[in-house]
């Protein structure tokens, strides 16, 4: 199932610096499969020819049989392979495994070890942003924890759109009032994450969640967290004012 797509908008709004272009036309930054491959089909358009080149040479890098394999697969927008099609590489008759490991990297295998948060914070500290960008991606669970939080919105979008981010890193991250609201909207808005009910929970308590998406999530709230949220003087007061109603119409059975 396609994930969200924070990095790819930040590409799509022409707001991604040259040094993640170029990392990017290069598959170094090797988000999910989906977005991997949207950012470089979107970078063969790009306004410098050096970065068209670049990513046109990773694309042709990507294994025929890979290739097939994904655009094989039920999630796949029509237009990517429409796109392939053209380029006489079509979707083979088994689908990949729906997983959304990158298709192609060009970069370090991985950020070795785990280390503790003290040892990361120092780490990133002396990073310039390309490697940070890198290692939103493709770095530990700590450095993501931290990196979550990067005031440079388009490294939390990174730290999304890492393969390798579990189930219950998005919940932190969730409940994390230390995240910025645009982290939360994305989260919130990804119908593959909202499918986790403890991911809607650490948003309806998060009180910098947007109202609006609280409210709508609000109707997913099993009785008892309904209740826990009628008396939370941490969310906003509509919040909790809308929360007691529906406590108060369970109670009366209507």
């Amino acid at each position: 199932m396609i994930g969200p797509t924070p990095l790819l908008d930040f590409f799509k709004r022409g707001e991604a610096p040259r040094d993640a272009r170029l990392l990017a036309a290069q598959g170094v930054l090797a988000p999910r499969a989906p977005e991997q491959l949207a950012i470089l089909v979107l970078l063969l358009e790009d306004r410098e020819v050096e970065i068209r080149t670049v990513a046109e040479a990773t694309l042709n890098r990507i294994p025929v049989a890979a290739l097939q394999a994904y655009l094989a697969r039920t999630d796949v927008p029509l237009g990517l392979r429409e796109f392939f099609g053209d380029r006489g590489v079509f979707p083979g008759e088994i689908p990949a495994i729906e997983a959304d490991e990158p298709l192609i990297d060009a970069g370090e295998s991985d950020v070795a070890g785990e280390l503790d948060r003290d040892t990361a914070v120092q780490k990133l500290a002396a990073m310039s942003f390309t490697e940070r960008l890198k290692s939103a991606v493709k770095g530990t669970r700590e450095m993501r924890a931290i990196l979550i939080r990067d005031p440079n919105k388009m490294i939390a979008a990174a730290v999304l759109s890492s393969p390798k981010m579990s189930d219950s890193e998005v919940e932190s991250f969730a409940r994390m009032t230390s995240v910025s609201e645009d982290v939360l909207r994305i989260i919130g808005n990804n119908r593959v994450w909202t499918k986790n009910y403890g991911v809607v929970v650490g948003l309806s308590r998060n009180p910098k969640t947007p109202l609006g998406m609280s409210l709508n999530l609000l109707g997913r709230l099993n009785a008892r967290d309904v209740a826990m949220l009628s008396v939370d003087r941490n969310v906003p007061e509509t919040l909790r004012i809308a929360a007691r109603k529906k406590v108060v119409a369970s109670v009366s059975g209507h």
